[in-house]
């Protein structure tokens, strides 16, 4: 299906304070968020035309700016309330949200204490990030050539731009192989995650098993699950996950803002079954951020 490129949609976008057209929302080319990675931002679902777990997300927002030496210059209410106004002036019922926060274009080299920071937020409409059909069969994945790095290394408990560049070179190398998306190895070779999106595995015995977060994100969507499971008596064990024990489990699946709940039927040689447990949390999932059920 043919998309409207990104720079060519309708409608208003909140840039620093202001409502403006969504064509006109532009920055110069020599900002130092395009040449250095200086850029954080967020990624949230509007479910029946409001916003799931709105206030976490900005919290997370802020938390990455901070990390990484920027200044918001408005409040979280701010924020929120931006995120709210824009999602009612672009009538969206079911979609995404992107809040963007980087450093301007005073300073052009590393050093960049003089720069503005500019907040933008967009929001479109949008729906299922794979192809609803392989939501229900399963994706494949393929474990990608590149790692995440060590946690010494980067902040890796943030959502920053350029932390995302290894992920775009995973999945492209993925998808040019026929996958969906990728698996990440951590700087030690065990399992972390897909590009952009938390993982499970189901054991024999019915638990459930995910990486630590250590060198990755700690997903949102991750944490809700993790509490649904809990809810229905599933185990969770958070732990060190050798590629090689893949073998050991019977089902898998991605967790994520825009993934939701993922069904994977393959990694590499390993193979999964889209089970009832699967299915089951991914039903009470659609159901709490829908407001089916109290959050």
């Amino acid at each position: 299906m043919e998309t409207i490129p990104y720079d060519k949609r309708s409608g208003k976008i909140w840039f620093n304070g202001e409502l403006v057209n969504w064509t006109n929302a532009k920055v110069h080319l020599l900002n130092h968020g395009l040449h250095y990675a200086s850029c954080v931002f967020e990624g949230e679902r509007i479910y029946e035309g409001e916003i799931f777990k709105l206030q976490d997300h900005t919290s997370r927002l802020f938390y990455s700016a901070k990390r990484m030496g920027i200044k918001m210059p408005y409040s979280e209410k701010e924020i929120n309330d931006a995120s709210n106004e824009i999602i009612r002036i672009q009538k969206i019922k079911n979609g995404y949200v992107r809040p963007v926060v980087w450093r301007g274009s005073e300073m052009m080299a590393i050093s960049a204490q003089k720069n503005k920071i500019h907040v933008a937020i967009a929001a479109w409409e949008w729906g299922s990030y794979f192809d609803p059909k392989l939501k229900l069969e399963g994706i494949k994945l393929q474990t990608s050539s590149w790692r995440r790095p060590p946690p010494n290394s980067v902040p890796w408990d943030t959502k920053a731009a350029g932390l995302y560049m290894i992920c775009t070179l995973s999945k492209h190398e993925a998808e040019s192989k026929g996958y969906s998306d990728a698996l990440m190895l951590d700087h030690q070779g065990n399992i972390a995650e897909a590009t952009g999106a938390n993982i499970f595995f189901k054991g024999k015995d019915g638990s459930l098993h995910t990486p630590i977060p250590d060198s990755f994100l700690d997903g949102i969507t991750r944490k809700c699950v993790i509490s649904i499971a809990k809810s229905k008596g599933v185990k969770i064990i958070e732990r060190k996950i050798k590629p090689e024990e893949m073998s050991n489990f019977v089902g898998c699946f991605l967790t994520g803002t825009a993934a939701e709940i993922t069904p994977v039927s393959q990694i590499d040689n390993y193979k999964f079954t889209v089970c009832n447990l699967i299915k089951n949390l991914s039903e009470s999932y659609i159901n709490l951020v829908r407001k089916k059920v109290a959050a």
